[in-house]
């Protein structure tokens, strides 16, 4: 393979992430990425296990003189959000990724890079492979559908593991240690679409351009949401004339803030259609002037077809009034710890083609009666406008612990190695580590990583020296542990 990251050490840590991005491995597109860990291991041959689920876990034993030192876990997922420009070609479930390269960092072409989480593969496999790093005994932990819900996390028998300290790789901030987490699920709003043949003139309706981000990660950002945005555009045109919804597509993931939507509506008369392209000239700049100062790139285009068309449409406004009342955003925050934000939710997906059609949220909360308190509120949302609602994915919160042995190991070595302080925080954001602390009594753990930037999104980058940088500190840790 010719390798395209150089002059950055140890080299093989590089070159294992360039094989894992060529490699396709979406969330439910693993079968290639856990079979290739499999050889991976059996050629070093090392103890390897895969479950049904595709998970992989690895062991290494101690190397000489940490054979009594307690068993240490690195965990990191094997799958990736696969999002990309609307004209990108790119195929997630055949192509490999499409590396670029250059002023020091690394991201794909018009897709997201995957280095949430394929840095914590590549971290793992450079480790496995190098038997001069000093360490305890080493189970490598490589979870399968982290991102549509922690499937391989929740479904891994824990019976396996011997592990006394978990250290997740899973966190994007170099510096950062993570040591408590929100609890999550997907919730769905479901419903048969019912449809009604109307003639008429076509309005198409486009929303693009929007940064979108992590539903957690980027909730208290004020991003917009497209699909909110797209469910105000058309909800102010079927205020003002008499047309029926097409069509509503807007979203991919219900972890991703929706960047682009999509919008076709049917006026039943030809004499309104001038109205309203000044309506929604009126709607543009409105939007223009609301948005462009924190959304420079947002587009809101719209055309209209003035031949007559019989079409499909949708039967009643539910839809449109479900996403227009629909809860969205930032919920509660903990004004005694900085307000930090301890209850949200995202409506990442909303889709009118499918069948059910539906809307898709992502709630999170690390307290459990404020998350009740979002899924009583859609469960009412959904009452009122004749949906159904199907709750999956759901994971548990990681509670802080005051004493932690792997936390103040990672403090001394960060401390020692870059003559800085080592930040310890919260985030409003599921990760793994709450599923295996709850199996695993008195487990301690702590989330940590290299810098990368605009995950679940196109942009996503990696910084390579911040990746450089966090192997250096996760070999001194574990060599003196």
């Amino acid at each position: 393979m010719d390798y395209k990251i150089k002059g950055y050490q140890p080299e093989n840590l590089f070159h294992f992430f360039e094989d894992v991005c060529a490699i396709p491995h979406g969330s439910g597109n693993e079968k290639a990425i856990s079979d290739f860990l499999v050889e991976f291991a059996k050629k070093r041959n090392l103890w390897v296990y895969q479950d049904n689920a595709l998970n992989v876990v690895i062991k290494k034993p101690a190397s000489n003189g940490y054979e009594s030192a307690p068993t240490v876990m690195l965990q990191g997922h094997m799958d990736m959000v696969c999002e990309k420009l609307a004209d990108c070609k790119h195929d997630f479930e055949k192509d490999g990724l499409d590396l670029i390269v250059e002023n020091g960092i690394v991201r794909a072409n018009g897709t997201t890079l995957g280095a949430d989480n394929g840095v914590a593969v590549a971290l793992m496999m450079t480790i496995l492979d190098d038997n001069s790093v000093k360490h305890p005994a080493l189970e490598c932990v490589f979870t399968t559908e982290e991102e549509i819900g922690l499937n391989g996390a929740n479904s891994l028998d824990k019976s396996i593991l011997d592990a006394k300290i978990m250290i997740n790789m899973d966190s994007e901030e170099e510096g950062v240690g993570t040591v408590s987490c929100s609890g999550g699920m997907r919730y769905a709003m479901l419903k048969s679409s019912q449809r009604e043949e109307n003639t008429g003139f076509v309005l198409d309706i486009a929303i693009d351009g929007l940064l979108g981000g992590h539903s957690g990660m980027d909730i208290d950002k004020e991003r917009v949401n497209a699909v909110k945005l797209m469910g105000r555009v058309v909800n102010n045109i079927a205020k003002q004339y008499n047309v029926k919804l097409i069509s509503f597509s807007g979203g991919n993931k219900d972890n991703a803030i929706p960047r682009e939507c999509n919008a076709k509506i049917l006026f039943i008369k030809e004499n309104e259609l001038k109205k309203a392209h000044e309506t929604l000239k009126t709607i543009q700049n409105e939007l223009n002037n609301e948005i462009h100062p924190t959304e420079p790139n947002f587009v809101l285009n719209f055309a209209f077809y003035n031949e007559k068309q019989t079409v499909k449409t949708l039967c009643d406004n539910n839809f449109i009034n479900a996403i227009c009342l629909a809860p969205n955003g930032v919920r509660h925050k903990n004004p005694k710890q900085g307000n930090f934000v301890v209850s949200s939710l995202n409506l990442g997906v909303a889709d009118t083609e499918r069948e059910p059609m539906c809307i898709v949220f992502a709630p999170r909360s690390s307290v459990n009666s404020l998350q009740e308190d979002t899924v009583q509120t859609l469960d009412i949302l959904a009452d009122t406008f004749g949906f159904n609602t199907n709750i999956t994915g759901r994971y548990p919160g990681w509670e802080f612990s005051e004493v932690s042995p792997i936390r103040d190991a990672f403090c001394r070595s960060y401390e020692k190695l870059f003559n800085a302080p080592m930040k310890i925080e919260a985030i409003h954001a599921g990760l793994e580590c709450g599923l295996f602390c709850d199996a695993i009594k008195s487990l301690d753990a702590i989330a940590v990583g290299p810098t990368l930037c605009d995950v679940h999104t196109p942009d996503e980058h990696l910084m390579l020296d911040s990746l450089e940088r966090f192997y250096k500190l996760l070999t001194d840790v574990l060599s003196n542990l």
